[in-house]
């Protein structure tokens, strides 16, 4: 037996500028993930206040102090790690859309801002865009995080893994109609990183706009371990993470790569 995890994600519906019956919820559905003893929580996208852009700044957490506080307690109270999904985080020159993650012992492990703003959503009108990537070292694991629209590009994925990611942890908020892009795009970034993908969607409808689930656990060989449907729900499943390795010997495609190769010459196109 290799060395195994446990991952909850906690697909949940999320009130459109309500942050208190957020954190109420959040509470709530972690509590009863805890009970599953997993080795890892992960919330969805913008789940403190949703896509409540117009007064964004009015109810995004300032600092992300009330986060920290709610998911550092949580996960030294449990004992497990926390991906506290990603957040409206108010700071000095705007605010961004942020995952802040926790070890065990409820001290911060990493955050990241959202690198790409969804223009679909107006993200870019309302939010700052991130400047770095997200790692974070859980149980010795290095994690990479990922927000929702990220997805749609693979150079960040393969730089978190380049740094050493076996698991991308991805909060989302994504939409009807795009289930398929959703699963399809997952599964690819799975695949051709030889890493998990731990994909957290919320579910509900706000402002008319109608969120899917569909919360996804995927293997290093793209294949489905977990997926949620289209109502609340804590999805839990067991990984191996020596599979990571093992798909990577079996088929080295890191060793076959020419980046060398992978840009155009001075004055193409």
């Amino acid at each position: 037996m290799g060395r195994r995890w446990r991952i909850s994600l906690v697909q949940m519906h999320v009130e459109a500028g309500d942050p208190e019956a957020n954190f109420a919820r959040a509470a709530g559905r972690m509590e009863r993930a805890a009970a599953e003893r997993p080795d890892l929580i992960v919330l969805p996208e913008m789940w403190n206040t949703g896509y409540a852009l117009k007064i964004i700044g009015s109810i995004a957490d300032p600092g992300g102090d009330r986060t920290r506080a709610f998911a550092s307690g949580f996960a030294r109270k449990h004992g497990v790690n926390v991906v506290a999904g990603s957040i409206a985080e108010l700071r000095e020159d705007g605010v961004y859309n942020t995952v802040r993650i926790f070890g065990r012992d409820g001290e911060p492990a990493g955050e990241y801002d959202k690198i790409h703003l969804f223009r679909l959503m107006d993200e870019e009108k309302h939010l700052k865009p991130g400047r770095r990537i997200g790692l974070a070292e859980l149980d010795g694991v290095r994690v990479g995080a990922m927000i929702c629209y990220d997805i749609r590009f693979p150079e960040l994925a393969r730089t978190l893994v380049l740094a050493g990611a076996k698991i991308l942890v991805v909060p989302a908020e994504w939409p009807h109609p795009r289930l398929e892009h959703w699963r399809t795009l997952l599964r690819a970034r799975a695949i051709e990183n030889q890493v998990f993908v731990a994909a957290c969607n919320r579910v509900g409808t706000s402002n008319g706009t109608e969120f899917f689930g569909h919360s996804m656990i995927i293997d290093p060989w793209g294949e489905i371990v977990a997926e949620a449907g289209g109502e609340e729900t804590i999805l839990t499943a067991e990984i191996d993470l020596d599979l990571v390795d093992d798909v990577r010997r079996r088929i080295p495609v890191f060793e076959d790569r020419r980046p060398s190769l992978y840009r155009l010459d001075e004055g193409a196109g």
